[in-house]
């Protein structure tokens, strides 16, 4: 896949449905989707989850969100936030074999991130008290990450999915790691998603997705809000934040392994004096 493929910038994959629209198909590989739906105020937006688990999470605004397979409804109402700086979201599961669909009286921004699964969990709420929050790294290499699918905090069958916000003028993602070969105890398959929203106007950053193999996935990209960086392999890293604009991204993480697990491995070169 060229550096252009791994780069998606805002608005090449919208359509009259989503202001993002990867799936397996379009990315190339067998499992993470993620789209962007915009609301205006009381609109609704309806899908059905096929053989994906999906989770619904606010970016701005609330939303109500309803579930149905033909015996079982569920709904839940998310507050959701101001915007991605703001706080941490609550969100919302969807299994596989349903029927979706996402209400905003105020309208409002929505990730829908999935994964092709094959175990059919139960609809459920999660909510934003219970999103596990970690400090990682220091100095300048301080980020603050939002764990709220990650995969000791919440039950899915693939999908995995975390929130990342930078302090501008830091690197997260750093060192460069990479999870594309499955090394049972040491490193896990996942594909990966990253999708960019940066605090102010004409903010920007920087994702580096560099080869760990030969032939492998290279790009250098200037992102800005909406834009998104596919990570079928490599070492990815560094995410780089404009200093003054905070950096937001989603990592939307799903792979063939029997166990949902996030294990990396380090870029051995990026090591020495890091920890």
């Amino acid at each position: 896949m060229s550096s252009k493929e791994l780069y998606v910038a805002r608005g090449t994959t919208a359509d009259a449905q989503y202001a993002l629209d990867i799936d397996p198909k379009r990315a190339g590989w067998a499992y993470c989707s993620l789209r962007i739906v915009e609301l205006e105020p009381g609109g609704t937006h309806t899908f059905t989850t096929g053989d994906s688990e999906w989770i619904v999470l606010p970016l701005q605004g609330g939303c109500t969100v309803r579930t149905a397979d033909g015996t079982t409804d569920e709904e839940f109402q998310l507050l959701g936030r101001d915007s991605v700086f703001a706080s941490v979201s609550d969100f919302a599961y969807a299994p596989r074999d349903a029927r979706v669909q996402i209400a905003s009286g105020a309208g409002g921004r929505f990730a829908l991130a999935g994964a092709k699964c094959e175990r059919r969990l139960p609809a459920r709420y999660g909510p934003a008290p219970e999103v596990p929050v970690e400090e990682r790294g220091s100095g300048n290499r301080l980020r603050h990450v939002r764990n709220f699918a990650s995969a000791d905090a919440f039950d899915c069958d693939k999908l995995i999915a975390v929130e990342v916000v930078t302090p501008g003028g830091n690197w997260s993602s750093y060192p460069p790691h990479k999870h594309d070969e499955h090394r049972p105890g040491v490193e896990a398959e996942l594909e990966e998603i990253y999708y960019f929203e940066i605090d102010g106007p004409n903010g920007f950053g920087y994702q580096r997705v560099s080869p760990s193999r030969e032939g492998g996935s290279d790009v250098l990209a200037e992102v800005r809000s909406g834009d998104a960086v596919l990570v079928p392999d490599g070492w990815h890293g560094p995410s780089i934040a404009q200093p003054g604009h905070d950096m937001y991204y989603l990592n939307v993480m799903a792979g063939p392994g029997r166990t949902r697990e996030w294990r990396i491995c380090f870029h051995p070169e990026h090591t020495e004096g890091y920890r």
